[in-house]
């Protein structure tokens, strides 16, 4: 199973010809909703294959995507509630202290706000 002591996962996301794209992203764990967050730009093709399919896959890997565990099925949401992205953005900068540098120049640049907030739950196995 994916605990917040990994650095990296890789997400894996559906395109309309069935086939994955996998993507190695940063993620916090929210204990109280067994659930995890991720964040992209909002016009990334890993936004756009999550509006058409939110089954995921998600694996343990290292910053360059090699993978370190086992594909897990997932359901991924695209955040718009603003509780549930702050929640997010919090775990994500407790997690990793260096996001708050790219916070600075996202906000800068004028990308903070064109970003998106992913949640994604792990599927029952049972």
């Amino acid at each position: 199973m994916i605990t917040d002591k990994e650095k990296y996962i890789n997400l894996s996301t559906q395109k309309k010809d069935g086939s994955f794209v996998n993507t190695p992203v940063w993620f916090a764990e929210d204990e109280d909703k067994n659930s995890f967050y991720v964040f992209s730009n909002g016009g990334a093709g890993k936004v756009k294959r999550i509006r058409n399919f939110s089954s995921v896959k998600v694996a343990i890997c290292n910053f360059k995507g090699d993978l370190h565990g086992e594909w897990l099925r997932a359901e991924a949401e695209l955040i718009d509630q603003e509780e549930f992205i702050k929640l997010g953005y919090r775990l994500l900068r407790k997690k990793y202290p260096s996001m708050r540098i790219i916070d600075f120049f996202s906000k800068l640049s004028g990308n903070y706000k064109k970003r998106q907030l992913i949640e994604f739950k792990f599927k029952d196995t049972n």
